[in-house]
């Protein structure tokens, strides 16, 4: 089987674009994806978020909820509202924020490739998430959140995209947030079978975001494969719908941390706590490190600038990682929090946010300090999978994030 193949993709009918295209079903929790598809009954937040069609309270992993999404789903086909195309293709997807811009390829990619490695992941998944996405996906019978994948840009890509990308797009949404999402629909069987004898000559694709996804679809597929005696490996559960961008256009941003208490000690003895893994400066402005090795720290309405002491870089991939400089020199040999992904004296703020929601989480007495990090480069990241290995949690914080309901996959 090829490492991606192009696919029949469901999407909004022609002119229904605006009314079905979503936030990621991740991003929002019930109470925001309720106010967001308020008066949007074609909302895809109707099929990713469907407690939000159900009493408040109702548990969202409950059986009911996963029935309601399948009911939005079918009705959407019933109505016209979401149409699969007749043949396979690949699409383009083009996001522009602000000023950046990124165009990746929306793929089935083989769970085959990702089973064996060729696609790498880079982090830890949750079972409770995990089961989450197998119930959603066996209930619809379709991957409707793509996973977020990358490579090493190639120039052929490169160039068929620039190509393809001049002519009108398919779909043109700008969505509520101010992201534009475009589309393009590839069908023309020359461009189709270069791209994927392309990306089938790469050594490896990367999962940048969308873990649970993607294990997800693995476990779909083995369960059908075990239910299929005539199973040929070519079935659509062989696959897993995905966007493919070129790690030159990605963008990670900060992921910031930010705690409690400082673990017992007054704001001068955690200072010489710190002091002997960092050199610390005083700061007359908001600091957003300009380096690895560097950050901020918010503490008692001033900020701070800290060092790593070169000595305490490690060599390996994952100890290099400034998540894991703060966490192994700070976090856990003075704070005492040695599990962040579970310990509730620990929270993270997404680099979106900004500094000042540092500043407004400490100053409002919720939070003892803040840390400030310089964002995790795809270089970093790509380093950690080749090596096998996982990034702590809450690592990369990518932007912009992908809509939901542009295309899906039918299983």
């Amino acid at each position: 089987m090829p490492l991606i193949r192009p696919f029949p993709g469901l999407r909004p009918a022609p002119g229904r674009a605006d009314d079905v295209v979503a936030p990621p079903y991740d991003v929002l929790n019930t109470e925001e994806a309720r106010e967001r598809a308020a008066g949007r009954p074609w909302s895809f937040l109707h099929i990713s978020k469907p407690e939000i069609d159900l009493p408040e309270g109702t548990n969202p992993f409950a059986a009911e909820v996963y029935a309601k999404g399948k009911e939005n789903f079918e009705r959407m086909l019933a109505e016209g509202v979401l149409v699969q195309d007749g043949e396979p293709c690949y699409y383009l997807y083009r996001l522009i924020m602000g000023e950046h811009v990124q165009t990746g390829l929306v793929a089935a990619a083989s769970v085959a490739a990702y089973d064996a490695g060729r696609i790498r992941k880079h982090e830890f998944t949750r079972p409770d998430k995990e089961d989450d996405r197998v119930r959603q996906i066996d209930s619809l019978g379709a991957q409707t959140g793509p996973v977020f994948l990358t490579y090493r840009h190639n120039t052929t890509i490169d160039d068929l995209v620039e190509r393809l990308t001049a002519a009108e797009p398919d779909m043109d949404v700008t969505a509520d947030d101010g992201v534009r999402h475009t589309l393009w629909a590839v069908s023309d069987t020359g461009a189709m079978q270069t791209i994927t004898d392309t990306f089938d000559a790469m050594e490896r694709l990367y999962v940048a975001d969308g873990h649970h996804r993607s294990a997800a679809a693995s476990r779909v597929a083995a369960k059908r494969r075990e239910a299929n005696p005539e199973h040929t490996g070519d079935e659509p559960y062989n696959f897993f719908l995905s966007v493919i961008f070129p790690d030159v256009q990605m963008q990670i941003l900060d992921y910031n941390r930010v705690v409690t208490d400082l673990g017992g000690r007054s704001e001068e003895a955690f200072m010489e706590a710190i002091a002997e893994a960092f050199t610390i400066e005083d700061a007359t402005a908001p600091v957003r490190p300009r380096a690895s090795g560097e950050f901020g720290m918010y503490l008692g309405g001033s900020w701070y600038r800290l060092r790593i002491k070169a000595e305490r870089i490690p060599e390996d991939p994952v100890g290099r990682l400034d998540v894991s400089l703060l966490q192994n020199n700070l976090i856990e040999p003075v704070l005492n929090i040695s599990d962040p992904r579970r310990d509730k004296r620990i929270d993270f703020v997404g680099g979106i946010r900004g500094l000042g929601e540092l500043e407004k989480r400490v100053d409002s007495g919720a939070m003892a300090a803040a840390f400030s990090l310089h964002p995790t480069s795809l270089e970093q990241l790509m380093a950690v999978a080749d090596a096998n290995e996982v990034m702590p949690p809450k690592s990369t914080w990518f932007e912009p994030k992908l809509a939901d309901g542009l295309v899906s996959h039918l299983i």
